[in-house]
């Protein structure tokens, strides 16, 4: 193997019983496209399987699953690159658990980034995106993550990350169903360009060398991915 692919499935604010396996299937279609297409660079793929089904405050246990998740890939595949892939909540996972030294990439789908709720709370951290190519992307009509705050996260980030960039899905809400092949065409040509060195498409590069708003606010076009490469 060559690369690897971890996908974080959401989840929600709390919860210590174990998730309900319908979260891990939501992700499948998306690992499988992904699989599909790295098969030749050789990608392995995997989802991973949280102990709990919450973030539970400051355990944040998913993240915590990431951390052990990436350990694991490091066990059995050695030194390979490594692209973190969430959603909801496990898109908040895959930005926490980044400082890892096999992570190249994060790809966060809808992300949940809360605001702090009081004066002495401090914001996610985005130091650990240093040195990752990291991409969010949101459906502007999201009503159960506020696609204002992950507009905010990316901002902070892309100060102190350059190769930070931002998608906006016009339209469409928290499950992204309404452009999900252009969802799933953008993830595809993100991990590969980031894990295997691939040009990314046109409207990647755009977004990634734009400065903010212009680079954080990218529309993702109806019909990405059928002429990826104009």
């Amino acid at each position: 193997m060559t690369g690897v692919a971890l996908l974080l499935p959401g989840g929600g604010p709390t919860g210590v019983r174990r998730p309900s396996p319908v979260t891990a299937l939501a992700v499948r279609p998306l690992a499988a496209r992904l699989a599909r297409a790295g098969r030749s660079e050789g990608l392995a793929t995997h989802v991973v399987h949280y102990r709990c089904r919450g973030w539970n405050g400051t355990a944040a246990h998913p993240a915590r699953d990431a951390s052990w998740a990436l350990e694991e890939v490091v066990r059995r595949y050695g030194d390979v690159p490594v692209c973190l892939v969430g959603t909801g909540m496990g898109a908040r996972a895959a930005l926490h658990a980044a400082g890892h030294p096999a992570v190249n990439s994060v790809l966060a789908l809808a992300p949940w980034l809360p605001a702090p709720r009081t004066r002495d709370e401090h914001p996610d951290p985005v130091k650990q995106l240093i040195g990752r190519r990291v991409l969010l992307v949101h459906g502007t009509n999201d009503e159960r993550h506020d696609p204002d705050l992950s507009y905010r996260y990316a901002e902070r980030a892309k100060k102190v990350n350059r190769d930070t960039c931002r998608f906006e899905v016009h339209s469409d809400g928290h499950s992204l169903h309404q452009h999900r092949a252009e969802v799933h065409a953008l993830a595809t040509d993100f991990l590969l360009g980031s894990l295997f060195a691939r040009d990314y498409a046109r409207p990647v590069r755009d977004a990634l060398a734009a400065p903010p708003p212009l680079g954080l606010r990218m529309p993702l076009a109806s019909g990405f991915g059928t002429s990826l490469r104009h």
